[in-house]
């Protein structure tokens, strides 16, 4: 059957823009904020997207578009080996643990946008009368799951209709409604009262906390900026792998980059001022997947207009959602069609059905739904990117540099080299030090023993990847 492509490059762009903001820049980066310092985590985050998310975007985009296929597909048969199909392998069970508690999280804001807007014609949310208590009644059990199950099927549906008329057309919409309804909460939001001390915790710079706490910053750090990337899953190499072979890399990749950090930034514009204004520290309203909807939820139920302002946030939220977990659906989706033959219509529905059921034990289980929205992801995304940043550099080598410079610029062709080195020595030894820090290894041995276990780890991959057309 004949691969699909994308129509433009706009569409690229927008998709994989989507595919990065989602829940991770709307709902999980104002609690990691709130939790780590501030302007401080902010700093460091920054820091992190643009000497790891872009490389490492560009290491993922490099890999799909050189071989046209899924990660299971291109890992093999750019490499000839069975072993790295395996690996890519890993993508198709990340995918899947992604969208098992993100379709969870996508449920509760539907809930969330639903009882907002029926109080609009009267009345006011239930959520507003005891925000804690009505999250802690509707984020598991049976409510959970059938809205984690409304929110699963509104994603199967743009799936099912393909690339371009469904998963294009769909962030073509969805990307610039966010934007603009973003942008106009955050217009809003800087007239409310005190909303200067907001800007204050959010953008003012004291190098003090990042000296003192850095350590403690960097690790929430990198995982936001993994997750918010959509980096180590796979999704950007099975996005790009319908790429045509004139696109710029480093512009496109410069270009998302860019586009989701700004979501990011937007977000903690409205949040932050908007929390503030009601007289609302960040750093207690509760901590986890909970303190966006508590936080909030009692910021509006103060506010002229509390409703109103309530919809219209939560469906920004919601476009988001989907814009991110349309492209967890599509990584085993495509492996399914690109190794099997299987059609796309039975693609989505089987994948669909086991999501549904995977899905469904985190909306009843809290335990679980933690675990595989912590632990489980953090390391299977880590873990995930340091093997493809491995392979690009070290199986790829020259094969890399030519993709690389395909379409691109002159300027972005003279970076080629640096970024090799960087993304097949650096950025893989930084990632099994971030792995081990997971593992709490740090903590057990010492930083520095630690330091000294990643560098010898990541010198046996070297050593055991390192092939004839390798340039690094």
């Amino acid at each position: 059957m004949t691969r699909e492509t994308w129509a433009t490059r706009l569409g690229f762009i927008l998709a994989a823009v989507g595919s990065a903001v989602g829940l991770g820049n709307i709902w999980r980066f104002p609690w990691q904020t709130a939790e780590n310092g501030g302007s401080a985590f902010l700093v460091v985050y920054l820091g992190i997207v643009l000497l790891v998310g872009v490389p490492g975007l560009l290491g993922e985009f490099v890999i799909g578009r050189r071989a046209k296929k899924s990660p299971v597909g291109a890992l093999r048969d750019l490499s000839g080996s069975k072993t790295w199909g395996v690996v890519g392998a890993f993508s198709v069970v990340t995918g899947i643990s992604l969208l098992s508690f993100y379709s969870v999280v996508g449920g509760w804001i539907i809930r969330y946008l639903l009882e907002s807007g029926a109080a609009v014609v009267g009345g006011s949310p239930a959520y507003f009368t005891n925000p804690g208590q009505y999250f802690g009644g509707v984020s598991a059990g049976v409510d959970a799951a059938l809205y984690h199950l409304l929110f699963l099927g509104l994603t199967a549906l743009i799936v099912f209709a393909g690339v371009r008329k469904g998963i294009e057309l769909g962030t073509k919409i969805m990307m610039p409604a966010v934007l603009v309804l973003l942008a106009g909460l955050a217009a809003w939001a800087a007239t409310q009262p005190n909303a200067a001390a907001g800007y204050a915790f959010f953008l003012r710079f004291d190098p003090s906390v990042i000296t003192e706490n850095f350590f403690a910053i960097l690790g929430p750090a990198a995982g936001q900026a993994l997750f918010t990337l959509s980096l180590g899953a796979g999704t950007m190499i099975t996005y790009s792998s319908y790429l045509d072979e004139d696109r710029s890399l480093p512009f496109d990749g410069s270009a998302i980059a860019v586009l989701n950090t700004s979501v990011g930034v937007i977000t903690g514009l409205v949040v932050f001022p908007l929390l503030f204004s009601q007289g609302v520290n960040p750093t207690e309203t509760g901590t986890g997947p909970g303190a966006l909807f508590v936080g909030l939820a009692g910021a509006f139920s103060q506010l002229p207009a509390g409703t109103l302002i309530a919809t219209a946030f939560f469906a920004v939220v919601t476009l988001a959602a989907l814009s991110s977990s349309i492209s967890m659906l599509e990584i085993p989706v495509a492996f399914l069609v690109d190794e099997y033959g299987v059609s796309r219509r039975r693609a989505v529905t089987g994948m669909t059905a086991l999501v549904a059921v995977t899905g469904t034990v985190c909306a009843f289980n809290p335990g679980i739904f933690g675990f595989v929205a912590g632990p489980l992801v953090n390391v299977l995304l880590t873990a995930g990117l340091a093997a493809f940043l491995l392979f690009v550099g070290w199986v790829m080598g020259r094969e890399a540099l030519e993709e690389f410079s395909a379409g691109a610029g002159e300027f972005s062709k003279s970076l080629g080299t640096p970024w090799l080195f960087a993304v097949g020595v650096v950025l893989p030894l930084f990632l099994v030090f971030t792995l081990l820090t997971h593992f709490g290894v740090d903590t057990t041995i010492g930083f520095w023993p630690t330091v000294g276990v990643a560098v010898v780890a990541s010198a046996a991959a070297f050593l055991g990847l390192r092939q004839p057309n390798s340039v690094v």
